[in-house]
């Protein structure tokens, strides 16, 4: 009953919006070039589903964002950990994470077209660089917070470097770590549509460049919804269940 109410609650504010744009549209007589209204929206849906254009869309948008986050993580995870535990390289290395920090996703767009052309490689790549520095910092803060007597602790108590590794630093870190991939995963998102527009031919950053370029404003607030649709489903479904799991696992926040 709880689950429902909390859905009920969070779906509420946006039906009111639906209710809102299906009454204004009409209402002020909007030229559909400018917003189109709900019922042509729904048509463009129903048609993309039918030719299929729209789940060719969302396929490739999802393939490129899954495996350009897990090569982010794959990287990062091992980096952030050996940052965290030697200070060296993390004295080294954390000016350089400061400084391209703010470099990651979509500045990297037009110097990834020239390295990889236009196509997979260079939305990987803006991806990647989108979802790696926010893990890898955020795993630097994870094993940074694991206090030196619980890793006293466990060497006294005869675990080598794996054990130490794969029982107390990884998840000890892996509250932070979860919650580094869900801010990233969010950041690879919005730089997955800015680089369709530029560097491929389907997807759903295409679809709406595409759309522009025809005044077809009910394919793109189609594309739009689609996109936040997609975001709400893996935010709420995969990330969220998953971040309260490793929180609760590690006692920082207690079931009610």
């Amino acid at each position: 009953m709880n689950s429902l109410v909390g859905a009920a609650l969070f779906v509420a504010p946006l039906l009111v919006l639906v209710a809102i744009w299906a009454i204004v549209v009409p209402l002020f007589n909007v030229n559909p070039r400018i917003f189109p209204s709900v019922g042509s929206v729904a048509e463009a849906a129903v048609a993309a589903i039918g030719d299929g254009s729209l789940i060719r869309h969302i396929g490739a948008s999802m393939l490129r964002v899954g495996l350009g986050t897990f090569l982010g993580v794959l990287v990062a995870v091992p980096l952030g950990i050996a940052m965290g535990v030697s200070p060296a390289v993390s004295a080294f290395l954390t000016p350089l994470f400061r400084f391209f920090s703010v470099l990651a996703g979509i500045a990297w767009i037009p110097i990834a077209t020239l390295w990889f052309g236009y196509g997979f490689g260079a939305i990987i790549f803006v991806i990647f660089n989108a979802v790696f520095f926010v893990v890898a910092y955020n795993t630097l803060l994870g094993v940074s917070t694991i206090p030196m007597t619980i890793r006293n602790a466990a060497a006294s108590l005869g675990a080598g470097r794996w054990a130490l590794l794969t029982e107390v630093l990884l998840p000890g870190a892996l509250p932070n770590i979860v919650t580094g991939v869900r801010t990233g995963l969010g950041f690879a998102w919005r730089g997955l549509i800015a680089a369709e527009m530029i560097a491929t031919n389907v997807g759903l950053g295409y679809m709406l460049f595409v759309a522009r370029d025809f005044y077809r404003t009910e394919v793109i607030v189609l594309g739009m919804i689609v996109i936040g649709v997609l975001w709400l489903f893996i935010d709420r479904l995969l990330l969220v269940p998953l971040e309260r799991a490793t929180i609760e696992r590690w006692g920082l926040v207690r079931r009610t």
